[in-house]
């Protein structure tokens, strides 16, 4: 078995950044997260196995990167000891799509050879599951992790992919190319120091968790521009627009531009299946009013028609906390229309 431990230093997010950007999946308060990845031989977890797993951990003040590659099957049921017990050390995982497959995967590889599982009482942080919501915003036609790291900017990587890694170990392990250890665990630190940029990214979740604070509030020509700030600096900026809005964001702003129609806005509401549309008066009333109505005058609301007028006053120009309700009520539909 090929194992190797370096430090990290450069190009990783530091650890109060990461503690702060998981702060809501941290279930326990002794926060030690462990990065992982792994190399396998194929998707079936019954016919292919397990050859290399990575792990990125922060330990005396430091991430330290670590990779165990065996050299043949057999000693795989080996690593799959050694990971268990490296695991043992932490709070929680965080990966990516790693809910979907490497943890499925490994405790599949766990139980055919007789071993227990590591993941039992181990929380998950999937980075995949986490930011599906920014796929419309950040105008991400794929999510798969090379996409990701293409749109922070990371678009050239120095070794071959994971179908290419797949053929280059089974040469590898047929001893046809022994040089090839070094491609193959290139490969998977490139996937680690991947994940360290991608964790960035909950940043922009910030948007759909009411996670920001109302700056200022002016409107320019009917329309209305809001100013917010995020508590974390985005890795890369991001714009995009609808035929109500446009959105755009930098570091830790984020503007919104609103068109108001005849100096009115409207207010959208979550919990549409509650409400009714009243196609005449162009808003939306709880069905607990529009009960006694002729039926034929309303109908059941839908997320785009779930809505009521009100005026731009003065004071809500003046008033954050009227933005910021405004905001809680609209942004989240406003972000569901990007798709």
């Amino acid at each position: 078995m090929i194992v190797k431990k370096m430090p990290i230093l450069q190009g990783f997010p530091d650890f109060e950044t990461v503690k702060k950007l998981t702060k809501s999946h941290v279930l326990s308060e002794h926060f030690v997260p462990v990065f992982y990845d792994i190399e396998t031989t194929g998707l079936s977890r019954n016919s292919t196995f397990l050859y290399l797993a990575g792990a990125v951990a922060y330990e005396e003040k430091n991430w330290q990167m670590y990779q165990w590659m065996i050299e043949d099957e057999t000693e795989e049921p080996e690593l799959l000891k050694i990971f268990s017990e490296f695991l043992q050390n932490f709070s929680c995982t965080i990966q990516y799509n790693g809910d979907s497959f490497d943890q499925p995967y490994l405790e599949a590889r766990y139980q055919i050879h007789g071993l227990p599982s590591p993941f039992e009482s181990l929380p998950s942080l999937d980075l995949y599951r986490e930011l599906k919501p920014v796929k419309g915003l950040l105008k991400l036609s794929r999510m798969n992790q090379p996409s990701m790291e293409a749109f922070l900017g990371i678009t050239e990587r120095t070794y071959c992919d994971g179908g290419a890694c797949i053929r280059l170990y089974k040469q590898f392990a047929s001893g046809k190319k022994p040089e090839a250890d070094e491609i193959l665990m290139g490969h998977n630190q490139e996937d680690l120091f991947g994940l360290g940029k991608i964790i960035s990214m909950l940043s922009y979740l910030t948007l759909f968790k009411e996670d920001y604070d109302v700056l200022n509030c002016e409107i320019i020509n009917d329309q209305l521009i809001f100013t917010m700030e995020i508590p974390y600096i985005l890795p890369a900026k991001f714009s995009n627009h609808s035929e109500e809005f446009y959105i755009i964001g930098q570091k830790n702003r984020v503007r919104l531009l609103v068109k108001a129609q005849n100096g009115r806005l409207k207010q959208y509401y979550s919990n549409y299946k509650d409400y009714d549309y009243i196609p005449s008066e162009d808003t939306a009333i709880p069905k607990t009013l529009s009960a006694c109505m002729d039926k034929k005058l309303r109908r059941p609301a839908k997320r785009e028609t779930c809505y009521t007028w009100f005026p731009v006053t003065d004071d809500f120009i003046q008033n954050p906390m009227k933005q910021k309700t405004y905001l809680k009520h609209c942004l989240p539909y406003y972000l569901s229309t990007l798709k």
